[in-house]
Formats: structure tokens, sequence, C-alpha cells
């Protein structure tokens, strides 16, 4: 048997030959647009999750019938324990997940001593079979789904995991490069002349609370994901809604990364910057 997640269903099946499957429809919700996440417990192949942009679904009979487990749709990846196939971790926007009771509840996962999953993006989620307590986040703990695809792309480029620089040498510039197998400790020495840092997208809004509205990731709110409870909340004085990119303090604009569902990329962070400045010049004008 084979399962598979499309953009707008999940097929079945049943005769998983080397060619020429023959595949059959299994709608599990309806309405449902996509199926990003697929998972079958491998301790027992009759129990498949699937995360759908209507909820988290599952089935015991290897994937004739399916039962809605959660209202959550923001999960991009999933994966089932070899050794509980009740226990569910997943990845999303909103970072690592973990569910104990098939998917009805979940919780936020911390990882040591690197920092928290929680903050970070988690587009993949893989559990060693051989020790299933062994589990990693992959690439999208701090970078976005299309950069990862290149690199896992490119032949050139190498993905050393469990790895942490601890020294750069050089004379006029940097010459070699030392990192650690935290596996292993092995420390190897590399002649390498550049290194990239990716820092991440935490924001730095904690002087922020109490002030304007901000979402689960701590990112700023504006226009229209202001709900009625956020305007109460900060005691919205104004008649009209908030304009695209105002804050739930009147007159206060959010453009860029700290902004909650902003496309992170310098081109965006500048678009956003000059509409602002159109409704700056609306409210001075009020």
């Amino acid at each position: 048997m084979v399962i598979l997640a499309s953009i707008a269903f999940v097929l079945l099946s049943g005769k998983a030959r080397a060619v020429n499957y023959h595949w059959s429809q299994v709608p599990i919700a309806s309405p449902i647009a996509t199926v990003p996440a697929i998972a079958v417990a491998p301790g027992n192949p009759s129990v498949v999750y699937a995360s759908s942009d209507n909820g988290v679904f599952a089935s015991t009979d290897s994937g004739a019938t399916w039962a809605k487990r959660s209202e959550k749709s923001d999960l991009s990846t999933l994966a089932v324990d070899p050794t509980s196939s009740s226990t569910v971790w997943a990845g999303s926007q909103s970072g690592l997940w973990k569910s104990v009771d098939g998917g009805r509840n979940r919780a936020r996962m911390t990882v040591t001593p690197t920092g928290s999953f929680g903050q970070f993006p988690a587009y993949a989620v893989a559990i060693d079979p051989v020790v299933p307590s062994d589990r990693a986040a992959g690439l999208g703990e701090t970078m976005s789904r299309y950069l990862i695809r290149r690199l896992e792309g490119n032949p050139v480029i190498d993905v050393c995991e469990h790895t942490e620089i601890v020294a750069l040498e050089g004379e006029n510039h940097l010459e070699r490069v030392s990192w650690r197998d935290n596996r292993t400790g092995e420390v190897s020495n590399h002649p390498i002349r550049h290194v990239f840092s990716m820092t991440g997208a935490v924001p730095s809004t904690s002087w922020l609370q109490g002030c304007v509205a901000l979402d689960e990731n701590a990112f700023i709110k504006t226009g229209p994901d202001l709900t009625k409870e956020d305007l109460a909340t900060a005691r919205w004085p104004l008649a009209r809604p908030p304009h695209l990119l105002e804050t739930s303090l009147p007159g206060v604009f959010a453009v860029g990364d700290v902004r909650g569902g902003n496309v992170k990329r310098v081109a965006s962070a500048v678009g956003e910057g000059s509409i602002a400045v159109s409704f700056v010049h609306a409210v001075l004008a009020e």
C-alpha cells in the first residue's frame, strides 16, 4: 500500500508495484484545498495522519476513513514515533510541536543547548527509526523552504548536521575554519575563506508588550490581522478600522521583518515602507 498527499486530496494505492500504480482518491474533508503533510505510523501502518488546510486528520484503517483530530491547519510536516502510533511530531511556521494523543492536542517543544524550536519555523521533522529518541527538525529551524530546497538540491554543497563552528583563523583575511561534531566531539579544520551566518527570525519586540498587539510568535499585528479582541484590548479610539500596516496604536505603523505575515525579504520591507508613507499622510490629514 502506498499513500500519497496531493494538492487537493489523499490518494491511496492498494497495489504498490514497481510501475503502474493504481490510485484511488480518498477525500479526508470537504471543503479542502491542500494536504501538505502525511505520515504513516511505522509501528502500525494502518494508522495514518494528514495535515490539511481544514485541520489535522487521522485514519486507523489505512486511509479508508478519516476523523478530524484538531483545527490546527498550519502544519507543514509530520512524523510518527515508531514506538507509539499516538505520538506525533509536527513542524510548522511557528516551530516544532509534539502530540501524545494522536493529534488532538499539541505542545511546543524546546531543544537544548541550541535554543527553542518554538521560535523558528520547522519545515522538516525526522525520527531515527533505530533510536526513536533522536529527532531532527532539519534546516527549517532557521531557514525558508525555498532556500532549503536550493541547498539540498546542489551537488557541491554538503550539509553538516550536529556541527558547531569553534574557531576562525587567518592572518589578513579568513583562511581556516574549525568545527566540532557535537555527537563525537571531534574537531576538524578546513581551508575556507568565507563564512556567512544566518541568525534566524526572532523578533526583538519584548519592549512593545502592552503597547501594540503582537501575535503568538511576538511579531507585530497590523491592519486586517488585528481582531476585534485585539482592538478592544488596545482600546482603539477611532471609528475607522486600522489602516493597512497600522498597529493597534493609532498612527503607529509596522513594516518589514518585524510585522506578522511579512515576507522576510529586503524588497518586501522596502515596498511596505513606501506603502506606509501614503497611510501616514492619510493619518496626518485626519
